[in-house]
């Protein structure tokens, strides 16, 4: 598998493309003025406790008070063990025995805020490395799940000598992530040593900066691509701006120097972006519409509670029976969302609807293409089977706003409903609300003023209805196009 990262840097943006094979598959964005800010650690102070919802606001100096669930409270632990395992069989100890009202408290960003909700905060403070993940509360030494468990323990046993124990100065809990796996000890000990120098630099400025200060702060998106992104199968890191392609060499050559030999300049005529019609593959990316190459479609409809995802064979005919045209669409469709997910950044429950197979075996075949597919992910997801209904429910997780919720907002002439009232309906509700006025006011004329289809239509096909009812209350009605207002907006003027 070939992959190459290209990143389009300005001044108040920053944009970077995971391309495989020719096809984008990953889209990062981060603006300057709205930077993300999972990973950051800051010194909040409690500003409410509600027990009905085991939660507590957390204030952290940002608009919105941010948001603790009791489950995120961290508590030390016998013998180190790792918290998520530890308190699997205790119950929870409530969150007002926890934190009191006014506290200082320091905490980590786990999720954006995202709409109308505040931050997600935890008390467990994670620091992230190249090779490691640093938990300075814990004891507890682990391995990535990804890697293979024959491998696991040998790992776990070299990371425990090189951690070393408080006793000698050591100790600490640490993580082995999947790009880790390769890893001499000297990169190892390398990684050990930045995270415990990150960290105490952090608790330092907890004891000297005032409540609701930003105590660390998590890598830029620039940082951010070599940290996470690049992997064995990545050939080029190519960039446009001179400045920080020295500037990223710089810190590749610090903490990651695998990764500076892929790194290029790119000094081509056309925008970088071009090279593989990035920003053609964006605007597709926000549309409801995707086209498969056989014909056939999907529609993906984002909501508040869901994103939902259909499967149509459009044009499709291809195959030599009803059956197979719906099995190769549903494989090709089964590639195509799982790269439309990478590439929106859709997270939370997601419902799928393969179109109808009548065969098990075609099901199953779909089902481990869709899984198969899902594993290339970086982000954790959970897929089920088909349910009675023929539907697949599956979950991602989700740390930052959808690719749409970053780059759109909601019509101003529709209010993110995604429909219209017709005109003939807008016309209706004005002869009702004039019916309605003409009981309660006693003017000389009603002045109708609507858009200019409404008033189009009045003039036309509705011209009798407003006779009628001109006369029905015995008062002239009078007419006014104003091109400034949208369709479902009118105005009723009592003169």
């Amino acid at each position: 598998m070939q992959q190459d990262i290209l990143i389009n840097w300005s001044p108040q943006e920053t944009r970077v493309a995971v391309v495989e094979h020719g096809a984008v598959q990953e889209l990062h964005l981060e603006r300057t003025l709205e930077r993300g800010l999972v990973g950051n650690v800051y010194l909040g102070k409690v500003s409410r406790v509600l027990p009905g919802m085991q939660s507590a606001f957390i204030d952290i100096g940002l608009e919105r008070a941010a948001f603790l669930h009791v489950a995120d409270v961290w508590q030390r632990q016998d013998g180190g063990e790792a918290p998520m395992f530890a308190r699997k069989g205790e119950p929870q100890v409530p969150i007002e025995k926890q934190v009191f009202e006014g506290q200082s408290l320091m905490v980590q960003v786990i999720k954006d805020p995202i709409g109308t909700k505040g931050a997600r905060l935890s008390t467990q403070i994670s620091l992230a490395g190249r090779l490691l993940v640093f938990l300075p509360q814990d004891d507890h030494v682990g391995v990535s799940q990804k890697i293979p468990v024959a491998e696991r323990e040998a790992l776990r046993a070299r990371l425990q000598d090189l951690v070393g124990d408080k006793s000698t100065g050591g100790g600490g809990g640490f993580i082995l992530r999947t790009n880790g796996e390769d890893s001499s000890d000297a990169e190892l000990a390398e990684d050990i040593a930045y995270l415990r120098k990150t960290w105490a630099r952090t608790k330092e400025a907890s004891l000297k900066l005032p409540v609701m200060s930003l105590l660390h702060q998590d890598l830029d998106l620039l940082q951010r691509v070599l940290r996470d992104l690049v992997g064995e199968h990545t050939q080029t890191i190519r960039i446009d701006s001179m400045e920080q392609f020295h500037r990223l060499r710089a810190f590749g050559q610090e903490f990651m120097p695998a990764a500076v030999g892929k790194l290029q300049h790119y000094k081509g005529e056309r925008p970088i972006f071009a090279l593989y019609s990035i920003d053609e593959e964006v605007t597709k990316a926000l549309g409801r519409r995707v086209d498969l190459k056989s014909g056939g479609y999907l529609i993906v409809d984002q909501t508040e509670a869901l994103t939902t995802m259909d499967v149509n064979t459009g044009g499709f005919v291809g195959a030599r029976n009803f059956d197979d045209t719906i099995f190769k669409t549903n494989l090709e469709a089964a590639q195509a969302i799982a790269r439309q997910l990478r590439l929106r950044n859709l997270g939370g429950i997601i419902i799928v609807d393969f179109i109808d197979m009548v065969r098990d075996d075609h099901q199953q075949a779909v089902l481990t293409e869709f899984t198969k597919q899902l594993a290339r992910d970086r982000v954790k997801t959970m897929a089920g089977g088909f349910s009675q209904l023929g539907l697949v429910e599956m979950t991602r997780k989700r740390t930052r706003e959808s690719l749409a919720h970053m780059l759109c907002e909601p019509c101003s002439a529709c209010q993110g409903a995604g429909q219209l009232k017709t005109a003939r309906s807008v016309c209706y509700d004005i002869l009702r609300e004039i019916l309605r006025e003409a009981r309660q006011f006693n003017p000389r004329e009603f002045r109708v003023v609507a858009s200019p289809r409404v008033v189009e239509l009045f003039l036309d096909e509705e011209s009798q209805h407003l006779a009628g009812l001109s006369d029905f209350i015995g008062k002239p009605i009078s007419l006014q196009a104003e091109s400034a207002m949208g369709q479902e907006q009118y105005d009723i003027v009592l003169l």
